[in-house]
């Protein structure tokens, strides 16, 4: 099946400076930025505080848009963790308020709205906008994802969950037949931390 082209994007801010993350947003004449951190704030990186951030991208004429409440990737629902306590994607995907805030991103994507939803992780692969975000719009709205990795360039939805998979997804199937669409979760367990902030430090992000 062919994948619509999509005006949706992704990034993470990871260690980034403002320039550096304005300079890969203008690459990709991104509009629109959309923060699914569950906890919009950044321990290592102040810039990226939600307010602090609303300013400076006010000054380049990109709309900042909060909607981890909706689409975050730690809801506060105990039913979203599996019995290892990570977060389980595929019941994160049927919450109620998953669905209206993936349906916003489906309407803004159906408008050619030039959209990048934000998180912390640098790595898409490493995160819930790829693994849960993106593999929904991917399979239930036929939207395939432009994930942001530097200016100019970006890493495709298919290409991440064939990662993910180690090979063994393919978008049109393999040697064996279709491939049925894979479903992921957490990079860790979440269950028993105490740790309540969105990202961990990691100086190679």
């Amino acid at each position: 099946m062919v994948r619509s082209n999509s005006s949706l994007y992704s990034i993470g801010h990871g260690q980034k400076t403002q320039e550096e993350f304005i300079s890969e947003l203008r690459s990709f004449d991104i509009h629109f930025l959309v923060d699914v951190r569950s906890s919009p704030y950044s321990k290592w990186v102040n810039h990226f505080n939600q307010g602090i951030i609303e300013r400076w991208l006010k000054q380049e004429s990109v709309r900042y848009v909060y909607m981890g409440d909706y689409i975050g990737g730690r809801p506060l629902n105990d039913i979203c963790y599996d019995e290892e306590g990570y977060f389980d994607y595929r019941m994160m995907a049927e919450e109620p308020t998953f669905k209206i805030g993936l349906n916003r991103l489906v309407d803004a994507n159906n408008k050619k709205c030039r959209v990048a939803i934000m998180c912390s992780e640098s790595d898409p692969s490493e995160c819930h906008r790829s693994k849960l975000i993106g593999r929904e719009l991917y399979f239930l709205h036929n939207i395939s994802m432009n994930h942001i990795i530097a200016i100019n360039k970006t890493i495709s939805q298919e290409e991440i969950m064939k990662t993910l998979t180690k090979g063994l997804w393919e978008p049109d199937g393999n040697l064996f037949g279709p491939c049925e669409p894979p479903f992921f979760k957490s990079r860790k367990s979440y269950k028993n931390l105490t740790d309540t902030s969105e990202e961990t430090y990691n100086p190679y992000d």
